[in-house]
């Protein structure tokens, strides 16, 4: 019967078990937005403060305005606008709306669990 690891706990290098990295998460987000409406600057101000209090200096924020980049769309199957796509770490998560709740993002992100 195979020995179970845990993998949170330990990693292989060459061939011995060595303690796995304590580096925080760097949290790769892509926000959709349509244009400088009110709604999409709303939400671009909203994830840059959760992002400045919460992850500062571990995330990359890419804005994409919807209106000079509608092919984007289409990668991310994205279909109502502002939309944050959250890659990295996984799992891939989207959130809909203005993001102006901040525990809303927090638990959708899962930011709070890694941080704690």
């Amino acid at each position: 019967m195979a020995r179970k690891e845990n993998k949170t706990h330990m990693a292989r290098r060459a061939g011995r078990p060595v303690a796995a990295s304590k580096e925080p998460d760097r949290y790769e987000l892509t926000l959709y937005v349509t244009g400088a409406t009110a709604r999409s600057l709303r939400a671009i101000a909203n994830i840059k403060g959760i992002c400045e209090e919460y992850l500062k200096g571990r995330y990359q924020l890419e804005v994409v305005d919807i209106y000079r980049q509608p092919e984007l769309l289409q990668r991310d199957q994205i279909v109502a606008v502002p939309t944050l796509v959250k890659r990295r770490p996984v799992p891939q998560r989207l959130l809909v709306g203005d993001l102006s709740k901040a525990e809303h993002v927090l638990s959708g992100l899962d930011i709070l669990n890694r941080i704690s």
